[in-house]
């Protein structure tokens, strides 16, 4: 499911244009944000919302994750169209028919070919919002080695019956897309699975969106989402480092 919680507070895109953390470039034949050392053997994929590669947060995200020794890839699977709620030409119920998520899984094999081929041992993949539904399906075969969703979108309790990779689920606790009620299902049929190791945490007080769409002139806002950025940060490298 996606709605209009997918559509709030919409990034300021040009903002993050005059970051010089890292750098554009192709991977896997997609425009992507790269940051980190290019010699690491470790690497971790964030998949954007339906606002794209470009987010400010985002990026500030991927920088930060970059520092802890990853090389980092954003990758634009949006192909330079993401959701704008100014284009009233093109609804979010049009718009998502163009940028499928199972289009989406199959652009971020490619991506995950692309860094085993360039010596890439291990992979952590990170998807917010409608990037969590193709971090999904990578963890459901031996794509990646670890998994993380926050607040996500488009996710079914089917999809965690076929789980393979280690697989965290950060949620928000004022979600209509995916609510406290469906995330304590996702992670009953996780329990049952002890062969694959799982997090769950349902973060109090937040909205949908709040670890990348965050005001960062509001410091209560900054903290809530550091603390699931921390907690990501620590799941994929419990299993990918």
């Amino acid at each position: 499911m996606s709605g209009p919680e997918c559509c709030e507070n919409p990034p300021n895109l040009s903002a993050s244009r005059g970051q010089r953390g890292g750098s554009v470039l192709e991977v896997g034949g997609f425009k992507t944000y790269v940051c980190g050392p290019s010699n690491s053997k470790h690497a971790i994929l964030l998949v954007s919302d339906v606002f794209g590669y470009e987010a400010p947060n985002l990026r500030k995200l991927a920088d930060k994750v970059a520092a802890e020794g990853y090389y980092v890839v954003v990758p634009d699977f949006l192909y330079g169209d993401p959701y704008s709620p100014e284009n009233t030409e093109k609804p979010l119920s049009i718009w998502i028919q163009s940028h499928g998520t199972d289009k989406g899984f199959e652009d971020a094999k490619q991506v995950v070919a692309a860094l085993k081929d360039k010596g890439i041992s291990a992979i952590g993949a990170a998807g917010f919002c409608w990037g969590a539904k193709v971090v999904t399906d990578l963890a459901k075969s031996d794509y990646i080695q670890a998994a993380a969703l926050l607040h996500p979108s488009l996710v079914k309790v089917d999809d965690f019956k076929g789980m393979s990779a280690p697989i965290a689920i950060l949620a928000a606790e004022i979600d209509k897309i995916s609510p406290p009620e469906l995330i304590k299902q996702f992670e009953e049929i996780l329990s049952s699975r002890s062969e694959v190791d799982s997090f769950v945490k349902i973060f109090p007080s937040v909205k949908h969106g709040w670890t990348v769409r965050y005001n960062v002139e509001d410091k209560e806002a900054v903290l809530r989402a550091e603390e699931a950025h921390c907690d990501m940060l620590d799941w994929l490298t419990k299993h990918v480092k």
